[in-house]
C-alpha cells in the first residue's frame, strides 16, 4: 500500500513547459509575448471603451464585438501570470488547484467567444437579409440575452472540468506541455478510469465549438444566398465587406482550435515544440488580432477611433 501511495497521488504542484526545444527562446519569446499582451489588453479596452461611448456604434453588431473583446481580455488575464512567469522570471511550476482554476477561466471564456461569434454570424445573416428589420429583430434585450446565454452556456459547460480532474490520481508525471494549463493536456498525466474525462471532453468540443462551427457555416450559406439575391453588383461587394472581418476572426479563431485538437490525437507523432508554438498561437493571436482587423477593416470604428484621439490631443 505504501509502495502504490507513492506512484498514484495528487501532486501539489504541476511543471510548466515553455519552449524547451528552441535555445535561447526566453530571450525573444518572453518580451514578444509581453508585448503580445500589452496590444491585447490595449486593444480589447479601446474596443470596450468606443462601443461604450461613441453613438455611431450602438448597434447590435458593436455590442457583440465588445462581448468578444471582454472575453480576450478574460482569456488573456486567464494566461498572463503562468506565461510570462515561464518565458520572462524562468518559473515553471504552478499549483495543483491553481492549473485547475486557469484551465476553467480558459476553457469558459474560449466557450463564450464561441458563442458571440456564433451571435455575430446570425446578425451579419439578419442586417443582409432584412435589413429592414435588423434592429427590430435584433433589440438590445435580445442582444444582451444572446451574450449572456454565451457566457452561462461556457460556465455550465466547463465547470464540470476541474471538478472531474480533482477526483483523479496522477502517476504519469507533473509536466505539462504548454505554459498554461488545458484539460487534455492535465487529463494525460492521471492515471486510472479517465473514460468520463475524455467522453466529457468530447462531447465538449462536439456541443460547444462544433455545433458553433456548424451554425456559424450555415449561417453563411444563408448569407451568401442572400447576397445573390441582390440586384446590383455594388450592392453584393457592398453586402459581402460587411461580412469580411467576422471571416477573417473565424477563420483564426477556429483553424488553431481545430489543429491543437487534432494535435492531442496525434500527441506521439507530434514534436512537443510544434505542441507548444501551436498553443500558443491558439491562446494569444485572436484576443490580439481581433480588435485590429475591426479596427481597420470596419469604417465606423476606425472613424471613432480617430475622433476619439482627436478629442484626447485636445
Amino acid at each position: 500500500m505504501s509502495e502504490f501511495n507513492t506512484t498514484v497521488f495528487q501532486p501539489s504542484l504541476f511543471i510548466l513547459t515553455g519552449l524547451r526545444g528552441l535555445v535561447g527562446s526566453r530571450l525573444w519569446l518572453g518580451p514578444l509575448l509581453s508585448l503580445m499582451y500589452i496590444i491585447t489588453m490595449v486593444g480589447n479596452c479601446i474596443v470596450i471603451y468606443l462601443v461604450r461611448t461613441e453613438r455611431s456604434l450602438q448597434e447590435p453588431q458593436y455590442h457583440f464585438l465588445s462581448m468578444l473583446a471582454g472575453a480576450d481580455i478574460v482569456l488573456s488575464v486567464s494566461t498572463l501570470l503562468s506565461v510570462l512567469k515561464v518565458f520572462i522570471f524562468g518559473v515553471y511550476e504552478i499549483a495543483f488547484d491553481s492549473c485547475l482554476t486557469q484551465l476553467f477561466f480558459i476553457h469558459t471564456s474560449s466557450s463564450t467567444g464561441s458563442g458571440i461569434l456564433l451571435a455575430m454570424a446570425f446578425d451579419r445573416f439578419v442586417a443582409i437579409s432584412n435589413p429592414l428589420k435588423y434592429t427590430t429583430i435584433l433589440t438590445s434585450s435580445r442582444v444582451t440575452k444572446m451574450g449572456l446565454a454565451a457566457l452561462l452556456r461556457g460556465m455550465a459547460l466547463m465547470t464540470p472540468l476541474p471538478i472531474l480532474l480533482k477526483q483523479l490520481p496522477f502517476c504519469k508525471g507533473q509536466t505539462l506541455s504548454y505554459s498554461y494549463c488545458l484539460h487534455p493536456n492535465v487529463m494525460k498525466l492521471a492515471c486510472g478510469q479517465v473514460k468520463i474525462n475524455i467522453l466529457y471532453g468530447l462531447v465538449l468540443v462536439i456541443f460547444s465549438f462544433g455545433v458553433d462551427f456548424l451554425f456559424i457555416a450555415i449561417s453563411y450559406v444563408l448569407i451568401f444566398q442572400a447576397v445573390l439575391g441582390i440586384a446590383s453588383r455594388e450592392g453584393q461587394m457592398k453586402a459581402l465587406n460587411t461580412c469580411l472581418s467576422h471571416i477573417f476572426i473565424v477563420f483564426i479563431y477556429y483553424g488553431p482550435l481545430l489543429a491543437i485538437t487534432v494535435m492531442h490525437r496525434i500527441s506521439l507523432r507530434s514534436s512537443p515544440v510544434a505542441h507548444a508554438v501551436l498553443g500558443n498561437i491558439y491562446l494569444f493571436m485572436p484576443p490580439m488580432l481581433n480588435p485590429i482587423v475591426y479596427s481597420l477593416k470596419t469604417k465606423q470604428i476606425h472613424a471613432a477611433l480617430r475622433k476619439s484621439c482627436k478629442i484626447q490631443r485636445r
